[in-house]
């Protein structure tokens, strides 16, 4: 086997650089000199024998094609070299951070019990969570800015690793004095001349358009906001009607209208919840222990 010329600190340093985007910057993170830091970028190229990264005065560093894909493996290995200092240091207990992605309109029914239960079996372990799309969630599982991401299987990209942790159906939200609201379960078809509301967050909107498509039905939507809460405070002034997954267990918006679940007459398929990682990249310790729990706990019913 060659012997490895690069250090840990020089990977250190050049995931600094890549996250900040100039060195000047990742010097001052660092609290190091930035001649120091751009002589470690260089003998971590010379090493590597590729180059890793553009310096341009005045305009940055820009990784080039092959800087991102060391960086990804970069960070994957500055994560494991933390395992193995746990694992020297007292054994198998878990330390360190993970770095956990959610889909934002999923976030707030489950992302607080997965942080609880896991934080109460790994204590050692902190967990850094980032909320956002589908797309811009997986561009960082990629980059290696993410560990794992939880998401809607949707639209995923065939890069991705996955394991199937959860699934829930869609329903209808109505305010407390729709015409419908005494009914066992509402028809698409009965609410098509009706004002939707539709959740703009892709790709559960594009999901819920694809629903009403399969049915034959062309829904009138009215507002289009971005965020679930929004959605819920519309539909509870009664100006049209929604098609969500997240039942949140309050009834109530934050102004206090009662807004209603019906479930959907017609045979829709259940939204099945991911947790992901790229393929090919082998998980950290930290990583596989959340995933192991994320298949092994019950579901949440309460919130499904």
């Amino acid at each position: 086997m060659k012997p490895v010329r690069f250090s840990l600190r020089q990977l250190e340093y050049f995931v600094a650089i890549a996250d900040a985007g100039t060195l000047s910057k990742a010097a001052e993170r660092l609290h190091v000199s930035q001649p120091s830091l751009s002589a470690a970028l260089t003998d971590l190229e010379r090493a590597l024998d590729v180059q890793l990264a553009v310096r341009r005065k005045a305009h940055g560093v820009t990784l080039t094609p092959s800087g991102a894909q060391v960086l990804r493996y970069a960070r994957d290995l500055l994560q494991r070299a933390e395992d193995l200092k746990s694992v020297a240091s007292g054994g198998d207990a878990l330390t360190g951070t993970l770095s956990l992605g959610c889909y934002v309109t999923l976030a707030p029914t489950a992302l607080p019990s997965l942080l609880e239960g896991f934080t109460d079996l790994y204590p050692g372990v902190t967990i850094d969570f980032t909320e956002g799309t589908q797309d811009v969630l997986q561009r960082l599982l990629l980059g290696g800015e993410l560990d794992l991401a939880i998401l809607y299987d949707m639209e995923v990209m065939p890069e991705m690793a996955r394991a199937v942790i959860e699934t829930r159906r869609p329903h209808i939200l109505l305010p407390a004095d729709h015409r419908l609201a005494d009914a066992n379960a509402v028809s698409l078809a009965d609410l098509a001349e009706e004002p939707m509301i539709l959740l703009n967050a892709p790709p559960s909107s594009h999901n819920t358009l694809r629903i009403f498509e399969r049915f034959d039905v062309t829904p009138n939507v009215r507002y289009r906001p971005k965020t679930f809460e929004l959605t819920r405070a519309l539909v509870g002034h009664g100006m049209g009607y929604a098609l969500l997954v997240q039942r949140p267990a309050n009834d109530r918006t934050y102004e206090g209208h009662q807004v209603i679940i019906k479930e959907i007459a017609e045979p829709v398929d259940e939204y099945r919840i991911l947790v992901a990682w790229p393929k090919g990249m082998s998980l950290n310790r930290r990583a596989q222990a959340f995933v192991d729990y994320c298949r092994q706990r019950p579901s949440d019913t309460a919130q499904d």
